[in-house]
This record gives structure tokens, C-alpha cells and sequence, in this order.
């Protein structure tokens, strides 16, 4: 494993933000370092000269919250903060942490991060508190990617996903993966070195089973990434219709609250308009589209055209219209367009309560009828277009970066299989195939570390984490 100290600032104290900008009740500014707790002390040591004041940082014990009067290094007052100390190796980045919890806004924050930085911190980059941790053996990446995964979940079910991945359900699967694999470089080893055993050279039919076995793991777990972008994405469901036909108003009336804007002019929806409903047992994923129609209008034109490749992707697709005519008129329009579900929704149920259309769904985005129902309607063609809805113990791959590791690793099994069935190569030749296949798994998980593959993974991590 790669250590902190051995890559290009990895002896830095860092400082970071550790919570979002902006006015709230507090603000959370997070140290990492050798100096972490010499630069909390520095900051709070001025406090003691102040008759009466409570205690400086100086008085810091790990794991216990202490009130600071904090200064600048220049003497210059900060705030009223609490100083939590989180020593050596028992924290998240295996290193010296300081929390400083201040009070929120702009100022006060960004006012205790430069006074850091006088006293010898440097800014953190976006994930190298994670970094560190991974680099110290407090995760793995697997682990590391679920914290990311955690923060950004949009829903339960992808929530509970990062965190059985965050426990190491998913580090575990392919350790073992890895360890099925060196149990078979094994068994070739020992064929080659001895072959006069008593016991006589391994049986090629045990190396064929053990090998094929191990392949289909591996396309069985690298299957399961659909799952997983399902449960972080939602499935998507496109609200299609003519202008005015209510689309907009029942997006925002299914969501609960105003995302689109919803005006009686025709064509206000230019673009596609996107936010995740967290539902059980899968979160939806609504986007409202611009109405279907033929049009001179440039900008309108172009988001029709977003609305035609959102429901080429649709899984459901809602067939809106005001009446029957229009309902009829917009299925005969997307039954081209798309492979998804439809469901017909009959919006502005409330204007005229005497028609019935058994074969629609009635809602009404100003009275909330229909809503209930359209939603459980929703769910069961939902389900329908997954292809198993997985247990809450199932390990799934969540990132593109996994299914792509696991992909090489179960194509280098499939070439020493090839290899090995048809005898084309001797053994210690086709054996190279499984040294890359328990690199690509090695990979993953991050026991054989490089540079480009931590650049990689925490690219996308915010800064603070």
C-alpha cells in the first residue's frame, strides 16, 4: 500500500469546510495532521488573557468537545467555537483531526479557515481527508466510494446501499473474488512444480470447473450495476403530452412542490425538467418534457427534440392529455418513441367530473384526485421494468469504475479458459491471464495502489470529505 507520506504533500496539515456554504446554524471546519492539534492550540491560545474567559484550546482532551474563545495568530477575535480533538490513529483519516464547529454563515467560516491557514494548514483538495484515510488503511476504495455515494444518495433505497457498501459488503465479495482466483494460481503452480507427486498432477478438469465457477461470479456480480444505477437514479418516468395539457402542473403536484413553472401559454416548457421521487420499493425519477407538437419556434423545436430522447430512455412513460381525443392523440404519438410503459392520465379530472375513461388514469393537479392511485400505478409498472428488485443484503455494483474492473477480470478468465481447454498454450503462459484478472480485482479494491487510479476516484468527491 501506498502511505500518505510518500506522495507530494501527504506531511500537510489540511483544513477544509466540512458543511455546505451558506447561512445556517453552524458551520463545521475539519483539520487533518501532524500540526492539527498545535494549529487548534495556536488559534485558541490567546484566549486565557482574557479575564473571566472560558477555556483556551490548550486544554484540549481527545473526543471531547471543548469551548474555545478562537483568534486569529494576529490576536484579532473569531467566534465562540467548540474544538473536538480526534487523536491518532483512531480517526477518519488515521490521522490527528481537529473539528472546529463554528457558528454558520459566510463570513465567520471562511474567517477561522484563513486563520488555519496562518497558522500553517494548508487548503484541502476535493476528497483528500478520504484519501487519507484510505492511504492510512482506514478503508478501502470500495469503502471510500461509498462515502461519496452516501453523501450524493438521492433516495432510501441508494442510502442504504452506501452503507451496506460503506460496512464493506461489496470489499468483502471481491476479496473473495481475488482469493478464488489465487486459489487457482495456486493449483496451476502446483502442477508445474509437481508434477511427480504421489498424489499426480492436478486434474485439468478441476482447473476447468474452478475457473468456470469463478467466471460466472464475477458476469453474475458485473450484472448487477443495472440494479444499483436504479436505486441511484430512480426509474425514469417521462410526462409526455401536448402543450397545456396539464404536464407541468402534475409534475409538481406528484413531487409536492413547484419545480416547473406552469403558465396557461403554450409551449412554456422548453427544456426537460428532472427530480427523484424517493418511493418504496423503488425511488421514480420524473422529468416533465416540453408538450409534443409541430412548431416554427427554434427554441421550442430543440426541446421537443430533448423530449423525443428522453422517451426513447423512458422506462414509464405518462400519455397525457385533457380528454380522451388528446390522450388518444399523444399515445399515437410516442408508441414510436419509446419501448417504456404507458400509462394514459386524463389531467384537469376536476373541470369536467361526467366523463369516465376506464382505460386512464383521472388525476387532478388542483383538487389532488387521482393522485394516490396514479402513483400506485407508477410503482407497479416500475417494478415490472426492473428485472429483479434486489434484497436488502444483496452486494450491487455501484460505479461505472467496478463494473469496468470486473469486466477485465472476468474477460482475462474467459482467455484462460480458452487457453487451457484447448491446450494452445503451456500452463505457465496461460496463467498470465489470471495474474491480470486478480490485478483488475486488486485494483478495485485498492491493494495495489496508483496515482492515476486515486486521481480517478476522488475527482467528484467535494471538497472537505
Amino acid at each position: 500500500m501506498v502511505t500518505a507520506h510518500q506522495l507530494p504533500g501527504g506531511d500537510d496539515t489540511i483544513v477544509a469546510l466540512a458543511t455546505a456554504t451558506g447561512r445556517g446554524a453552524i458551520a463545521v471546519i475539519r483539520l487533518s495532521g501532524a500540526q492539527a492539534i498545535s494549529i487548534a492550540r495556536a488559534l485558541g491560545a490567546c484566549a486565557g488573557a482574557i479575564p473571566g474567559a472560558f477555556p483556551s484550546a490548550s486544554d484540549l482532551s481527545p473526543r471531547r468537545a471543548t469551548r474555545v474563545a478562537l483568534r486569529h495568530p494576529n490576536g484579532a477575535p473569531l467566534d465562540d467555537v467548540l474544538v473536538t480533538w480526534f487523536a491518532a490513529p483512531r480517526s477518519y483519516t488515521g490521522e490527528d483531526v481537529v473539528e472546529i464547529s463554528t457558528h454558520g454563515g459566510h463570513v465567520v467560516p471562511a474567517l477561522v479557515l484563513a486563520a488555519c491557514v496562518a497558522a500553517g494548514a494548508r487548503p484541502a483538495t476535493p476528497g483528500e481527508f478520504t484519501r487519507r484515510a484510505v492511504l492510512n488503511g482506514r478503508m478501502d476504495l470500495v469503502q471510500a466510494e461509498a462515502v461519496a455515494d452516501l453523501i450524493d444518495a438521492r433516495s432510501t433505497a441508494m442510502q442504504r446501499q452506501a452503507l451496506s457498501q460503506l460496512d464493506g459488503g461489496l470489499s468483502r465479495r471481491l476479496l473473495a473474488l481475488r482469493d478464488e482466483v489465487i486459489h487457482l494460481e495456486a493449483l496451476i503452480a502446483y502442477d508445474i512444480d509437481f508434477p511427480e507427486e504421489d498424489d499426480g498432477p492436478i486434474a485439468p478438469a478441476r482447473i476447468k470447473n474452478a475457473a468456470e465457477s469463478l467466471r460466472d461470479a464475477l458476469c453474475a456480480l458485473m450484472h448487477t450495476a443495472p440494479q444499483a444505477a436504479v436505486l441511484r437514479d430512480g426509474v425514469l418516468i417521462v410526462i409526455a403530452g401536448p402543450p397545456n395539457a396539464g404536464k407541468s402542473s402534475l409534475f409538481n403536484a406528484l413531487l409536492g412542490e413547484s419545480r416547473a413553472l406552469v403558465t396557461p401559454i403554450a409551449g412554456t416548457t422548453r427544456d426537460a425538467i428532472e427530480a427523484v421521487l424517493d418511493r418504496t420499493p423503488l425511488p421514480l425519477r420524473f422529468v416533465d418534457t416540453a408538450g409534443l407538437r409541430d412548431t416554427d419556434d427554434e427554441i421550442e423545436r430543440l426541446g421537443i427534440e430533448v423530449s423525443t430522447r428522453y422517451l426513447a430512455q423512458a422506462q414509464v412513460v405518462l400519455a397525457c392529455g385533457a380528454n380522451a381525443a388528446d390522450i388518444e392523440a399523444t399515445h399515437a404519438v410516442i408508441v414510436s418513441r419509446t419501448s417504456g410503459t404507458v400509462i394514459p392520465v386524463r389531467t384537469k379530472a376536476d373541470l369536467d367530473v361526467s366523463v369516465s375513461d376506464e382505460r386512464a388514469e383521472h388525476v387532478s393537479a388542483e383538487t389532488g384526485e387521482g393522485l394516490r392511485e396514479l402513483l400506485e400505478a407508477i410503482d407497479r409498472a416500475a417494478v415490472t421494468r426492473v428485472v429483479a428488485l434486489p434484497d436488502a443484503d444483496d452486494v450491487l455494483v455501484t460505479r461505472e469504475r467496478h463494473r469496468a474492473g470486473l469486466a477485465v477480470a472476468h474477460d482475462e478468465l474467459a482467455d484462460f479458459l480458452l487457453a487451457w481447454e484447448s491446450g494452445a498454450l503451456p500452463a505457465p503462459v496461460a496463467a498470465v491471464h489470471l495474474y491480470a484478472a486478480r490485478e483488475a480485482l486488486s485494483d478495485l479494491i485498492g491493494i495495489v495502489d496508483t496515482e492515476d487510479v486515486l486521481d480517478r476516484v476522488f475527482r467528484e468527491f467535494c471538497i472537505g470529505k
